[in-house]
């Protein structure tokens, strides 16, 4: 089951788009200098269709991608969640922040527009470091992924 810690209206997590990032909580990677902790805790509100529904039409005209925050302790729910987004908004973007190192076996790429992967490692700095280990990369048809630049 995915949690709900929090959510806001972002602008530099994806390129070009204003998305709205969900925080979700359980988080299993517990990174060595992990910048949200509290995340790791089962902490929030059960994300459901109607959770989704109702956080999306507060900002009908305003966002262009809704982007999941975590959520790696149970990825199918991510895609479970980000097909019902797709179905129920299909002018939204999908994107999917992730701590793994690699896509999860038998995940439906299409279901997303983006997704971020890679733990976070202090010594070598976030998206943004030229150091990073993480990469964001938008999904192309067929489920091919192309790097994006995050500046």
């Amino acid at each position: 089951m995915l949690k709900c810690y929090s959510y806001d209206i972002v602008c530099q997590e994806i390129p070009d788009e204003i998305s709205l990032a969900v925080n979700i909580s359980g988080c299993p990677n517990r990174c060595p200098g992990c910048h949200s902790p509290w995340l790791w805790e089962d902490e929030g509100r059960e994300m459901t269709e109607e959770l989704l529904a109702s956080l999306i039409d507060q900002y009908p005209s305003a966002i262009t991608c809704f982007c999941f925050m975590g959520g790696d302790a149970a990825p199918k729910e991510i895609q479970r969640m980000s097909e019902w987004i797709k179905s129920e908004y299909p002018h939204l973007k999908t994107a999917w922040y992730s701590g793994r190192a690699d896509i999860p076996e038998n995940f439906n790429l299409l279901c997303l527009d983006y997704i971020k992967l890679g733990p976070y490692v202090e010594a070598l700095g976030g998206l943004k470091s030229p150091t990073t280990n993480q990469a964001l990369y938008r999904v192309l048809p067929g489920g091919k992924l192309e790097k994006c630049t995050i500046i």
